[in-house]
């Protein structure tokens, strides 16, 4: 029995680790690519920083980077709305509540 929550535990925990490690490899194509494509596209060699305020530059870093923080919500499951306290408090408040919880 031992063996097989081991095993369970490992495969959880090496699922987890794929996770965070495809999000990282995610992150980092998208800073390089943006940072390349903000280089070639603001044509900064011959025009410098006058061209960087053309907001058509930062479509492909917007769009990529709502795409970026889903991955990041899927991956590390922050519970931005509904945390774990919230749950806690929730469950205590209808605990303690006489006629609110009907049990079967």
């Amino acid at each position: 029995m031992e063996k097989f929550e081991r095993q369970t535990k490992y495969r959880i925990a090496k699922k987890r680790v794929e996770e965070e490690k495809g999000f990282y490899n995610h992150f980092t194509a998208y800073v390089i690519v943006n940072v390349f494509l903000l280089f070639i596209n603001s044509d900064f060699i011959d025009e410098g920083f006058n061209n960087w305020l053309n907001w058509n530059l930062y479509i492909t870093p917007f769009f990529w980077g709502i795409g970026l923080f889903f991955h990041w919500v899927k991956v590390f499951n922050p519970n931005i709305i509904f945390s774990k306290q919230w749950e806690k408090r929730k469950i205590k408040e209808l605990m303690n509540e006489d006629n609110t919880i009907d049990y079967l």
